[in-house]
């Protein structure tokens, strides 16, 4: 495999440090939740952005959370085609395998994914022939939330909206999956969206009374 090349110095370097230090002084921990298994409670849909850091924002261990990161933390619609779905084998695990109580949906500020898929939208999808064939067509996702903040003026006002909609969208199709629908309708499992500013270091949580985004 002469196209696999040895991993850098700088990450073995880190590495064994972690292994010397995190590892070493919770080595009886680590070999529990080998021997153990995962029983998380909570899976968590989050973006691929590097900036977007889950487990440190809400301090959590190994074991804590069941982790799905894609580009704009979108959930497609149920749709049992027999294609590769790797958003919805990670919901299909976490609700029928793992059973976790709470599904958190967390978009960001500054979304790439989103400002991708609202150019799109303004140039009537005539950039989906772009290099980013593959990013292209899972944005279209998002694309029928466009005409609920098409009318927002302000480019950075607008973002934020799509970003929030992104969240609202991936919420609404996760209720299309069957298993989904019937672990929320038999409260077994519960919903949740949320908006993390990475700047400013804030979560805004979407209030299910009012259908806003309210900062915690």
């Amino acid at each position: 495999m002469q196209y696999v090349k040895p991993l850098p110095t700088g990450l073995i370097q880190r590495y064994r440090g972690w292994q010397a230090t995190e590892y070493e002084d919770n080595k009886s921990w680590y070999k529990h939740l080998a021997d153990l298994g995962q029983h998380p409670r909570s899976m968590v849909i989050s973006c691929c952005d590097s900036r977007v850091h889950v487990t440190a924002i809400f301090g959590a261990d190994q074991g804590e959370f069941f982790i799905h990161r894609n580009i704009a933390n979108l959930v497609p619609p149920y749709r049992p085609d027999g294609d590769h779905h790797g958003t919805s084998a990670a919901v299909e695990y976490a609700v029928k395998a793992l059973n976790v109580a709470h599904i958190l949906v967390l978009g960001h500020s500054n979304c790439g994914g989103v400002k991708g898929c609202l150019d799109m939208c303004a140039d009537d999808g005539h950039d989906q022939g772009s290099e980013f064939s593959f990013v292209s067509k899972w944005l279209e996702i998002l694309s029928p939330s466009y005409p609920s903040i098409a009318d927002v003026d302000d480019p950075a006002e607008k973002l934020r909206a799509f970003e929030h909609a992104a969240v609202r969208s991936s919420l609404a199709n996760l209720m299309t999956f069957p298993f989904v629908s019937e672990a929320v309708n038999s409260e077994k499992l519960s919903l949740h969206g949320l908006w993390h500013d990475i700047g400013y270091g804030k979560i805004w949580a979407l209030d299910p009374a009012h259908g806003e985004f309210r900062m915690l």
